[in-house]
């Protein structure tokens, strides 16, 4: 039963972690997994995490639909499918440490990708593969980090593009993971529909309030603060997971 403190916790991390991701369509999710995932078990954890992110990048498409790319989106959906029969068909849970120990690595891994590799998520097979890793990795991790974002800074698109075809995309990986964290690996993990409602009332209104930020910003100045964020987050993640695992070896 979730008290009213931590209802208040709840909200006020949901607001934040949608504005940031308003802003740069990016990096709140990392923060608010993380935040689940200190509060919660990592099923319901991922549940919470997937109500939330659905309301958030569904309102933060819709604001922005007008700068939608829907061929990347088609290809990336196409993507997305075939991971998601994939971890339907073996029902993987993975455990706290691992998730967060994910996160972390595959952060600096997007970070650290030379530019000459990059994918770009225009070209038809990039953004099948981009569909595949990335809900692959919102099923291990909750959230696929910087390499999602990876194949969106690799092509020639302006910010505005950029936020709004993530969310389409989002979607997708956010919806499968609900249903297969709900339905296929733990009835258990269905949250409160009050606490569902908080979260969507609290990531739409992080959304909508993170918008003229992002008018303002230049496309320099959005690249430099999400790489910022984002080596930050790794870190904690990084940290915050490997405590958890030695944990017991010390006890």
């Amino acid at each position: 039963m979730i008290t009213l403190t931590m209802a208040a916790a709840l909200g006020a991390s949901i607001l934040s972690t949608a504005f940031i991701s308003g802003i740069f369509g990016m990096a709140g999710g990392m923060i608010l997994m993380g935040i689940l995932l200190a509060m919660m078990p990592v099923a319901a954890a991922m549940v919470l995490h997937g109500v939330t992110q659905m309301a958030s990048n569904g309102w933060r498409a819709w604001l922005w639909r007008s700068e939608i790319v829907w061929t990347a989106v088609a290809w990336y959906a196409a993507g997305s499918v075939i991971a998601a029969l994939a971890f339907f068909a073996v029902q993987f849970a993975p455990s706290k440490p691992v998730t967060l120990i994910a996160l972390g690595l595959l952060s600096f891994a997007g970070l650290l990708m030379p530019d000459r590799l990059a994918p770009s998520i225009l070209r038809r097979g990039d953004a099948v593969a981009c569909g595949t890793l990335c809900t692959s990795l919102q099923f291990v991790a909750g959230v696929s980090g910087p390499i999602f974002v990876g194949f969106f800074l690799g092509g020639n698109l302006g910010r505005r593009e950029i936020v709004a075809t993530k969310s389409v995309c989002q979607l997708f990986g956010h919806g499968m993971k609900l249903a297969y964290f709900t339905v296929l690996v733990d009835q258990a993990a269905a949250i409160d529909p009050l606490v569902a409602a908080l979260a969507i009332a609290a990531s739409m209104l992080g959304t909508t309030l993170a918008r003229p930020v992002l008018e303002m910003l230049t496309d320099t100045q959005y690249r430099v603060w999400a790489t910022r964020i984002i080596t930050a987050i790794a870190c904690y993640y990084l940290g915050y997971g490997s405590y958890l695992l030695v944990l017991p070896l010390m006890a």
